[in-house]
């Protein structure tokens, strides 16, 4: 038996979500049993976060290494390019967009109130913002996906985070430029956004993080 354990409004099960269904994988997604920090659930996740994925009766946590065990057991259809500097550069991205991206949600997200606003917390944030989606316009490649003409590993990671950070940016109208609304990024977000399997991916999960926006607000 295989399950994914996590909500959709997180990016993070997105991007597994995504990748499975990029690669034709039937992977049914549950809430965590007991939510992510009861005992059940931390038998098969022990850092107690989302998403993990259940494996007769064991779990793999992280997005990416589930990714990677999707990889070695489906090898069929690969979710990465064939060429080693393809696949490189496709986990780059996704690397990029884990460590200097979507850390900077949070600190927008503790100051969308612009009555308690620490407006130099945002404007550090919107510079890191700024600088990692040019770090990865540099390693992709012409496209239109992050690398090549299908989506990969890379679109998989970034494209829900960019949805994410859009309806951040959107909610506590920071002033700051979308990070995908011109050149080579651009062209990668209508990628992403034309392809019918990435789109109802992103589409679950804007609803669903809209909707975790939209509960936090009301408990302000």
């Amino acid at each position: 038996m295989i399950k994914l354990y996590g909500g959709i409004a997180s990016p993070y099960v997105a991007r597994v979500v995504m990748y499975a269904k990029l690669k034709g994988i039937d992977l049914p997604l549950a809430e965590a049993p007991g939510g992510i920090k009861s005992p059940e659930y931390l038998k098969l996740n022990p850092m107690g976060k989302m998403p993990a994925l259940e494996v007769d009766g064991q779990g793999i946590g992280e997005s990416s290494i589930i990714c990677e065990y999707l990889d070695d057991v489906y090898p069929q259809k690969s979710g990465l390019p064939a060429d080693p500097l393809g696949r490189a550069r496709s986990r780059l991205v996704a690397r990029i967009a884990d460590l200097y991206l979507a850390q900077h949600a949070g600190p927008l997200f503790r100051h969308m109130n612009p009555e308690k606003r620490d407006q130099a917390a945002v404007d550090a944030a919107g510079k890191e913002i700024a600088k990692a989606y040019g770090y990865m316009e540099q390693v992709m490649d012409s496209g239109p996906f992050c690398v090549g003409k299908n989506p990969t590993l890379g679109d998989c990671t970034l494209g829900p985070i960019t949805s994410m950070m859009h309806q951040v940016l959107a909610a506590g109208n920071f002033g700051i430029a979308d990070p995908v609304g011109s050149g080579r990024l651009a062209t990668w977000w209508k990628a992403v956004q034309d392809n019918e399997i990435c789109a109802a991916v992103i589409s679950e999960h804007h609803t669903a993080f809209g909707g975790f926006i939209k509960m936090m607000a009301s408990r302000k």
